[in-house]
């Protein structure tokens, strides 16, 4: 254990509200045609108003592709690269759960770099360069905002991942204020899926170090104290905030110490 590396998303903001500032981030960055990547579920609740609202204040030209699907199909994939490609995006935004999260990688990446979506399944296959990304998750659970990892299902139904340091985001943006309308149903799978990620990274024997070690516990412990204040009342803003940060923390550390047979198991079974 006293020799590792460890690796994560260069840079993290966690404020109430810092959603509604996007545009002015995004400007940071040098992107005047970002691609915004979400679901049709998260179109209809609202969320992105605000959020299109800076874009437009902020002078920018979005386009949004709002189809991502859960499990994403490569098909998914496909059409927001073409899209992504077609409007001259350059660069990208994840918005939603995980599947949004993992689609907008993958755009930033293929939509550049002009690499097949084939070409770079696998650990380390990907090569850039790759559009500025951020991600802005809805739900506390994936910790995909902090991973280099996107899972896709393929039409014969296997999952396939692409595993690359090309994925860790610019930025990752945590805004409580977003998760607080999730249903109690969502946040109890979301939530439990992150003490998942943080049980199975402290248990792992590869590449097992104690920076993955202290996050992992520190994430239980943020997951395990807030998960029953957030079933009962959504709307706490602070049980909801360490929820997002316990779900951070736990992908933190099993980009770094790798989940194991719980996951391996929900590979064949999410692709059935």
């Amino acid at each position: 254990m006293s020799n590792f590396i460890f690796e994560t998303t260069p840079r993290v903001i966690c404020a109430d509200g810092e959603s509604e500032r996007l545009g002015d981030l995004v400007r940071e960055f040098g992107i005047s045609r970002p691609l915004l990547v979400t679901d049709r579920g998260i179109v209809d609740t609202g969320l992105l108003e605000p959020i299109l609202a800076s874009f437009r204040a902020a002078g920018l030209e979005v386009t949004v592709f709002a189809d991502v699907l859960a499990d994403p199909p490569t098909s998914c994939v496909e059409a927001a690269v073409a899209l992504a490609v077609a409007s001259r995006a350059d660069g990208v935004i994840g918005f939603g759960g995980g599947s949004s999260l993992d689609v907008a990688k993958l755009v930033a990446l293929l939509s550049r770099s002009g690499a097949s979506l084939d070409a770079v399944y696998g650990v380390g296959l990907a090569v850039g360069p790759r559009w500025p990304l951020i991600q802005v998750p809805t739900t506390a659970g994936t910790g995909s905002e902090v991973t280099p990892i996107a899972i896709v299902t393929t039409p014969s139904g296997e999952k396939q991942g692409v595993v690359s340091r090309l994925l860790y985001p610019d930025v990752a943006v945590l805004d409580a204020t977003l998760t607080v309308g999730l249903l109690p149903r969502v946040t109890a799978m979301t939530g439990i899926d992150a003490m998942v990620h943080a049980i199975e990274a402290y248990t792992s024997r590869h590449r097992k170090n104690v920076v993955s070690d202290t996050l992992a516990m520190r994430a239980l412990r943020l997951l395990s104290d807030n998960i029953g204040t957030v079933i009962e009342n959504g709307a706490d803003l602070t049980a909801r905030r360490a929820m997002l940060q316990g779900s951070m923390l736990a992908g933190m550390a099993f980009a770094n110490a790798p989940v194991g047979a719980v996951h391996a198991l929900a590979y064949p079974l999410g692709g059935q």
